[in-house]
């Protein structure tokens, strides 16, 4: 597990105010006094800087110190003081090592004794076993046993590891493994792939020019794959592999192997490329998808589209997510996924289109007989997130009046800078050029005015004739409030209803989310909203993706809306509990009937919403002392 004091650097790293120590005791199953220890420890690492801020509000990162602090630890070539550290800096001279490790020249390398090298040994093991390997004891020696393939990716995962929040910096590889120029060469990879008609993944590409770059480290070591390990070259993978060969050759005076080039092909055209840039989708469907295969896609969507009462009916669409699919399936078969960085960010932000991306995830894992994980899941839904978006489905545009007194035609001018800067967003629906306003007979969502107005208003942004960039960040933060505000309004008409005192707890505890599912499910049997079977669905859908979208709330729910009628069966803890990698105060089972379909999309993503915001979710915590005290915060943090 990771020091707890760089998962309190995390949680500091993703907060844009003040934590206390209390909220962050809850996040990571600490007391307050640990806490306290864990910035403590940082503040001594990270001496003379100041990483972290104190006050009576609590702890907030002080950024540039902190961006100055991970750059220094990610560029010293191990830390005696950490056991992570000490285990990835041991796992890697292995590596170089066929012959093996002498556990005192080791211990006296890192500065530590025989017995603490002993003890990151039995940590490295758990890695080593991971990646289909093993350590192998003679003595004092200790070496690594298994496949160069093998070895490769558990050097790809240990750097991996390393990286902060996900993304790969293409310094850091460039320092660990003495590459010169990376970026010049990904640029020129690039350019190669879409001159050659490819989409290029560049969430996934530096996981695979990673992969590269400890090929040409490996194979400069005499320490090549194996010849059995070489795939079966296909045309597509023989083009991209002699591509990928000059450009080896140019950037890094390297020369790889055939069964070399064609495994990077492999990794590049399963994990990176998609064919058909700016080609027909007919011929695209025609020459790189099979009919049984594209017949399948079109069930999927078909499926997902009625389930979720969302228009997916798009040939291009569907073709497009069937190459993904196709590449997915492969990586599956590999048991090798693709990494995505951005996967929690998508199921906290759009919990609505990940669910749709679990669905279509559900259906490709029975159809294929193949498991797809969260990265993958999150892959999914940045497909349908973008269909989605390009569709305006998600887009709600805030109608605008001005308020600019008529001078030489300013408000002309204003009004083309509001539509220039906000007009997706934003619909400019009266301009009024006078100075005496009646100000309660302006009907629009927000009104944006160059005059003050006398009587406060929370949907009027007043600005300067003349906009600054500040000015247009002050209107969107006010179109954001109204879009809020008016989601809320309409989830307070539909959540209600779907809330039951006899479906209300306080305080809660369970041993798992599967125990905690049943307890909250079994009263919804007594109640008969659902059945057994719907209980154990949602468990089913837990194990695929947890639905604990954000740090505050887990929504666990099964795939099919076979309720009798719409409910939550709800629970609000003071103590958080650990659901997948979050620790939630919330869990709220929700069963939806087949006439509350149409309700699901709304229901859902605004459930997320209100229960994310921090200072609402601990509100509703501290007040919810019944469900009458409940329904009122829940009321108040909506109308707010």
């Amino acid at each position: 597990m990771r020091a707890k004091y760089e998962r309190l650097l995390d949680y500091l790293a993703a907060a844009d105010d003040w934590v206390t120590a209390g909220e962050l005791a809850d996040r990571l199953g600490v007391t307050t006094r640990s806490v306290r220890s864990y910035v403590t420890s940082v503040k001594t690492a990270a001496k003379p800087l100041e990483v972290i801020a104190s006050s009576t509000s609590g702890y907030r990162l002080n950024r540039d110190a902190y961006a100055t602090f991970m750059a220094a630890r990610r560029s010293r070539e191990t830390d005696t003081g950490s056991p992570r550290e000490r285990v990835h800096f041991i796992i890697r001279a292995l590596g170089d090592a066929p012959a093996g490790l002498d556990i005192y020249d080791l211990a006296a390398n890192l500065f530590v004794s025989e017995s603490t090298v002993e003890a990151d040994l039995r940590k490295a093991k758990l890695l080593v076993d991971d990646a289909g390997l093993s350590l192998v004891r003679r003595g004092s020696t200790v070496s690594l046993a298994g496949s160069e393939l093998n070895r490769r990716r558990l050097l790809s995962r240990v750097f991996r590891d390393e990286s902060a929040q996900g993304f790969l910096d293409l310094e850091n590889i460039q320092r660990e493994f003495s590459s010169e120029n990376l970026s010049g060469f990904k640029s020129d990879l690039i350019a190669m792939l879409d001159g050659n008609g490819y989409f290029v993944n560049e969430y996934s590409i530096d996981n695979v020019l990673l992969h590269i770059v400890i090929a040409v480290d490996r194979v400069g070591k005499n320490l090549s794959i194996e010849p059995a390990e070489g795939p079966k070259a296909s045309e597509t993978i023989r083009e991209v592999a002699g591509h990928l060969d000059e450009l080896i050759r140019s950037h890094f005076d390297a020369a790889l192997g055939v069964r070399e080039l064609s495994y990077l092909s492999v990794l590049l055209t399963t994990r990176v490329l998609t064919p058909g840039h700016n080609e027909p989708t007919e011929f695209v469907a025609e020459t790189y998808l099979g009919a049984e295969d594209l017949a399948e896609m079109r069930r999927i969507v078909r499926l997902a589209s009625d389930e979720y009462l969302v228009d997916l009916d798009d040939e291009d669409f569907t073709v497009r997510l069937g190459l993904h699919i196709r590449n997915l399936v492969a990586r599956a078969q590999e048991n090798s996924f693709s990494r995505n960085p951005m996967t929690r960010s998508i199921k906290g932000s759009y919990p609505m289109i990940y669910e749709l991306a679990v669905f279509i995830a559900s259906q490709i894992q029975r159809g294929y007989d193949i498991t797809v994980n969260e990265d993958e899941i999150a892959y999914i839904a940045l497909h349908v997130g973008s269909y989605l978006e390009r569709r305006n489905l998600r887009q709600e545009r805030v109608s605008c009046a001005i308020v600019s007194p008529n001078y030489y035609e300013m408000h002309l001018a204003l009004r083309e800078r509001l539509e220039a800067a906000l007009g997706s967003e934003l619909e400019v629906e009266v301009v009024i050029t006078r100075a005496d306003v009646d100000w309660n007979a302006l009907s629009s969502d927000i009104v944006v005015t160059t005059i003050p107005v006398q009587a406060a208003r929370e949907n009027v942004v007043v600005v300067p004739p003349f906009l600054t960039e500040a000015d247009i960040e002050a209107v969107r933060r006010g179109v954001t409030a109204v879009r809020r505000h008016r989601r809320r309004m309409r989830l307070k008409d539909e959540l209600l209803q779907y809330f039951d005192e006899r479906l209300f707890w306080r305080n809660l505890a369970a041993d798992s989310e599967a125990e905690m599912i049943r307890t909250l499910g079994r009263a919804m049997v007594g109640l008969r909203v659902i059945d057994d079977s719907y209980v154990e669905g949602a468990i089913e859908r837990e194990r695929m993706s947890s639905t604990a979208f954000t740090d505050t709330i887990a929504v666990p729910h099964a795939m099919v809306m076979s309720a009798s009628r719409t409910a939550i069966s709800i629970v609000v803890n003071e103590t958080p509990m650990p659901w997948g990698e979050n620790r939630v105060n919330v869990i709220a089972l929700i069963a939806f009937s087949e006439s509350g379909r149409r309700g699901f999309q709304t229901v859902f993503d605004q459930l997320v919403e209100v229960f994310s915001d921090r200072d609402d979710l601990q509100r509703i915590v501290r007040r919810s002392n019944d469900f009458a005290s409940f329904i009122d915060e829940l009321v108040h943090v909506m109308e707010a």
